[in-house]
């Protein structure tokens, strides 16, 4: 009886490591196909602005396809939350953050001597490179224990009184939050990206839960009977609903590079906290593999700080000066967005709109949106029939 119990339970394990390994690749699939297809629907609109194309960026064929290679990236992100513990695959957002920067860098298309080069993007590589390794010790001593996510035990786990003491607290906090960023105008990128994370904790906790028992409802029994599975999609769809809201009003107020280092950090710290207390992912991982985990968990954090440092530069007021000549002078237009590709010197390619987000510097006051030079000399005006 002995033997037979123990070889059940090497059989579990190996299910159990199975079905991780499945979880993993299926994140990391969908988070390259995601990067890919940004990649490629901003090339299309940067094509367009390139080439005056008057058609609009939905009727072309290359952002079509990008928007195919999303849907299949999110799809496989999803399925995946079935297979693997969701604080695996929370951190693995990581892979997109890289695969954005490799990408975003074959697109640059410009001559770099190799000392200019390396000072520009040494820290980027090194960030790629701390983000890789934490990427590998996060999956490789990350949690093994899996259940099977059907009705009766999602149940149980909701009613459960840390599960009820964590929503009651996450709630306060966020309440809170919100009412000093609504009452008191607090605009602060922490305030905004904390009401992101405590509504991305319970995204991931539902996310779990629904594609969970979708994929169980296909192996076996029918789980989409039961009520608590509209209950969480509902739950689902809102939470996604309201981050995408925050998100925006951040996008308004801050460079996006901040945004997306800063988001990562304290959703994905949030989503491992979740999943600890919902799904109770570490109570068979012994010390050494928390403390492993946790340790890939920061150099991850570090690595995508320093890839996103790269981008956070100011930028100086470049007034875009029209080609065509209003009684031979230029006109001088504040303009915050390019037409062409915006490198900013970043592994960012570019696209039609600023992608740091950095807000125009306005022009002075009593200069609007053209500025008439003084008097122009002949040697002037020469030059510019010239150009």
């Amino acid at each position: 009886m002995d033997r037979l119990g123990m070889a059940r339970e090497d059989d579990g394990k190996e299910d159990s490591y199975t079905e991780n390994l499945i979880g993993t690749l299926l994140a990391i699939f969908g988070n390259l196909l995601v990067s890919i297809s940004v990649s490629i629907q901003k090339q299309s609109h940067v094509s367009l602005a390139g080439n005056k194309d008057p058609r609009q960026y939905y009727h072309t064929k290359t952002w079509w396809f990008g928007l195919m290679l999303m849907v299949l990236g999110e799809g496989a992100m999803f399925v995946s939350y079935a297979f693997a513990p969701l604080s695996l695959i929370a951190p693995l957002n990581a892979v997109s953050v890289i695969s954005s920067s490799i990408l975003g860098f074959l697109f640059l298309r410009e001559k770099w001597k190799a000392k200019e080069f390396l000072k520009r993007y040494i820290l980027t590589f090194l960030g790629c490179a701390m983000t890789a390794g934490g990427t590998y010790l996060f999956v490789t001593f990350g949690p093994n224990s899996h259940e099977k996510l059907n009705a009766e035990n999602i149940v149980k786990h909701v009613i459960s009184w840390p599960i009820l003491l964590y929503l009651l607290l996450g709630i306060i906090a966020f309440c809170l939050i919100l009412y000093f960023y609504k009452q008191w105008n607090a605009n602060y990128l922490v305030l905004i990206l904390l009401l992101v994370a405590l509504l991305g904790s319970v995204t991931v906790i539902t996310v779990k839960a629904v594609s969970g028992m979708i994929v169980l409802s296909v192996r076996g029994p029918l789980q989409l009977s039961y009520p608590i599975f509209y209950v969480m999609f509902v739950c689902m769809v809102a939470t996604v609903f309201f981050q995408a809201s925050f998100l925006a009003q951040a996008s308004h107020l801050y460079d996006s590079s901040l945004i997306t280092c800063v988001n990562y950090i304290f959703s994905t710290t949030l989503a491992i906290v979740a999943g600890t207390i919902f799904y109770q992912e570490f109570n068979h991982e012994d010390v050494l593999h928390i403390c492993m985990f946790a340790l890939g968990c920061a150099v991850c954090f570090l690595g995508v700080f320093l890839i996103t440092k790269n981008k956070r530069r100011a930028k100086a007021f470049e007034p875009y000066v029209t080609m065509d000549m209003a009684k031979g002078i230029p006109t001088i237009h504040d303009k915050g967005w390019a037409v062409q590709p915006d490198y900013n010197g970043s592994f960012s390619y570019g696209a039609l709109e600023n992608n740091d987000n950095v807000s125009p510097v306005t022009l002075p006051v009593g200069q609007d949106q053209s500025v008439s030079p003084g008097p122009v000399s002949q040697y002037q005006s020469t030059e510019l029939k010239k150009d």
